[in-house]
């Protein structure tokens, strides 16, 4: 890559090895990322000391991508673990995704708010979920790789950035509902 003076960068930014986020509730974030979202959790390294989980896109590479961190590392420095809007100058994780259609009808189905949006004039159509912790997470799909896109967006789903559509009590019975969809689909 040039650059404005016509030599060449010496660096450049590649695209984001991993993210990684704080949780009060170990148990139900990994349930929300495998189950909900569909990540593979892999191993961590033995040295870690700490409560926590990492997870990689489900593919033959599985790089890990995401690093849950639970206990006194997830903690700041009163000892408390942020949530929802209080997670600073973060807005939002964006993870590639394929299935638009599919994904709208598992939370449909798993109870869980979405919102979406597409840039007019853009290929790339959004899907806006939260994690059982309040991190608002972004799948971003490719309209040219969705079969079923574009699609109509109504407007009570219709992306908003101002808006805040965290809802902790969609999440407790989140297990439950997963395991009726696994049976329901043997």
């Amino acid at each position: 890559m040039a650059d404005p003076q016509g030599g060449v960068f010496s660096m450049m930014i590649g695209g984001i090895f991993h993210c990684a986020i704080r949780t009060a509730d170990l148990d139900a974030t990994l349930l929300f990322y495998k189950g909900v979202l569909g990540l593979k959790e892999v191993s961590r390294p033995a040295g870690l000391k700490f409560p926590g989980a990492w997870f990689a896109v489900p593919n033959a590479i599985g790089q890990p991508i995401l690093h849950v961190y639970a206990g006194y590392a997830a903690a700041d420095g009163n000892g408390e673990i942020p949530t929802d809007n209080e997670r600073g100058a973060v807005d939002h994780i964006s993870l590639l995704a394929h299935g638009f259609t599919h994904y709208r009808a598992h939370f449909e189905k798993l109870g869980i708010s979405a919102r979406e949006q597409n840039q007019k004039g853009g290929s790339n159509w959004q899907m806006f979920v939260h994690d059982p912790n309040g991190i608002k997470i972004e799948l971003t799909f490719d309209q040219a790789a969705e079969p079923d896109l574009p699609v109509p967006i109504v407007d009570a789903r219709r992306y908003n950035a101002s808006e805040r559509f965290f809802d902790a009590r969609e999440y407790p019975a989140l297990k439950e509902k997963i395991v009726l969809l696994a049976n329901d689909a043997t």
